[in-house]
């Protein structure tokens, strides 16, 4: 969730479903045998997903896929062979008197081209759909939820919250199955306007809102806690349900939050969002917008990261600061991930990961989830799916291809790629990656191999036998406001210094109400 597009209304995502029989999920559009020559103007239309319609080239009619017809490129491997074979007969006297090529070999040579780049990319997404059958997309990031609190204020049972229907989303579940997403993790997010205030209630009530999807939709989603689960419901053709908490405010600076958190199903927590929490500082600290309060992490910081090592949850470093992402990095025990980020160095806003911090991506065995919203693809209010594409390449190059995963921010952002426009295109994406010579293994990993590794590796690393932290924070480093401060007085090791004093006489004068 980017805070800037909060309160913004997200468009419709793109046309609604066809009420028309459909070809299977993934299909790619297909074209009938070519007419003869002189068959009439450009084409015929070939039928596509959605219902939309697309020209196919000089005499190829629509085809069903499956139909027993000739697809687009067989079609056409016929075509150009009897064209070339026939072109010695099909010649007329051109004004001068010489032999030219006649309306065959003219389309031919016209058609050549353009219909190998067709029968290519046919050829690309029908390789995507197969490995993704197998191999389903693991989402880092996704704002559903969020919007389910903005248009129904969580009531899933409002008609017009149906998810297999919901209309003006990037997201429901026709589209998620067209996406082939096997796994997601859905956003608990509330805004930075909470912190102090009533983030700790409002987290718990997004996290509630994606348990309940599961419980209402148990044919389409699985709620799981671990990379086992994540296996179990892509056995059983589910989407497995994952928390993520984005937002460091929503543990309201305590590790007895975080834990609780943890046991209600978070498995990734978002260090900060758009906004510093009083232990780690976020992105805006590296445009000038806001200062440094933690120089990346404090003590306190570093004991929720040592907390979360120990719990085995994921920490997430999309929203902080290059600080914070070195600090952390530096200092976690196992794996971490950006659930949602991409590449400085193609598109230089400061929600990305620079290069250096790749470097310790590599060294780490971390992850960065691409972000596809357009000013962190292209810095421009348009983008596309290859520039998207050009990031995933360049985290590759940088960090391997093990660190690259997929993190859409669907549902959190308002403007997305051209080609990307709702969950239903991952495999579009998958089959720009194979156009670039991605291996199928190389593919995989960035679809799910990758994530799970982390996840893995983050569950190794956990250790609940080992006691858990309980050092609070101190008194005098939580913001100015009406909380109060039981157990810190009378804790033999938390003796007040001279500002948690004052930090407390100020509590208790802008607290005093009139009776």
């Amino acid at each position: 969730m980017e805070s800037y597009s909060v309160n913004r209304a997200l468009p419709p995502a793109g046309n609604q479903e066809s009420t028309q029989a459909q070809p299977r999920s993934g299909a790619r559009p297909r074209c009938s045998s070519p007419a003869p020559p002189g068959h009439g103007r450009l084409g015929l239309a070939c039928e596509t997903q959605g219902g939309r319609a697309r020209q196919c080239p000089p005499g190829l009619g629509a085809t069903e896929p499956g139909s027993g017809s000739l697809s687009v490129c067989g079609s056409f491997s016929a075509a150009i062979e009897n064209s070339f074979r026939t072109a010695g007969q099909d010649r007329r006297t051109g004004a001068a008197g010489e032999r030219v090529p006649g309306d065959r070999a003219m389309w031919t040579i016209r058609w050549f081209w353009p219909l190998v780049a067709v029968c290519t990319a046919d050829h690309f997404r029908d390789t995507a759909v197969r490995i993704m059958q197998d191999t389903p997309v693991i989402d880092g990031h996704n704002d559903l939820p969020w919007q389910l609190l903005k248009l129904f204020n969580n009531q899933l049972r409002d008609p017009r919250a149906n998810l297999t229907s919901l209309a003006h989303t990037h997201t429901n579940i026709p589209k998620l199955k067209a996406g082939f997403v096997g796994a997601q993790f859905w956003s608990a997010y509330v805004p930075c306007d909470t912190q102090n205030k009533d983030a700790v209630k409002r987290t718990l009530e997004q996290i509630d809102v994606i348990h309940r999807m599961c419980q209402l939709y148990p044919e389409t989603f699985l709620c799981v806690t671990n990379s086992t689960g994540i296996r179990q419901a892509f056995r059983e053709g589910k989407v497995a349900s994952l928390v993520g908490v984005e937002g460091g405010h929503s543990i309201d600076s305590s590790l007895g939050v975080l834990r609780a958190l943890y046991h209600l199903g978070m498995r990734y927590l978002t260090l900060t969002h758009s906004c510093n929490t009083p232990w780690a500082d976020n992105w805006l600290v590296d445009t000038g917008e806001d200062k440094a309060r933690s120089q990346g992490l404090s003590l306190f910081g570093q004991s929720v990261v040592r907390e979360m090592n120990r719990l085995g949850a994921v920490i997430d470093l999309s929203h902080t600061s290059v600080a914070t992402m070195k600090a952390v990095l530096r200092l976690s025990k196992a794996p971490v991930v950006f659930s949602h980020s991409s590449a400085y160095s193609v598109c230089q806003h400061r929600r990305n990961v620079p290069d250096d911090v790749l470097q310790l991506v590599k060294q780490t065995g971390s992850l960065v989830m691409v972000n596809f919203y357009n000013d962190y693809v292209s810095c421009k209010a348009e983008a596309n799916l290859s520039q998207v594409a050009d990031h995933l390449d360049h985290i590759k190059k940088v960090a391997g291809a093990g660190a690259v995963g997929l993190g859409g921010d669907y549902d959190g952002v308002s403007r997305l790629p051209s080609g990307l426009k709702d969950v239903s295109k991952y495999p579009d994406l998958a089959a720009e990656l194979l156009r670039r010579q991605w291996t199928e293994a190389e593919v995989k990993g960035t679809l799910a191999g990758n994530l799970l590794r982390v996840f893995e590796a983050v569950e190794q690393a956990s250790s609940h036998t080992q006691a858990p932290g309980e050092q609070p924070i101190p008194l005098d480093q939580l913001e100015a406001s009406c909380r109060t401060s039981y157990g810190y007085s009378g804790a033999p090791s938390l003796q007040l210094q001279p500002g948690a004093l004052l930090a407390s006489l100020a509590l208790l004068v802008l607290c005093l109400c009139p009776l």
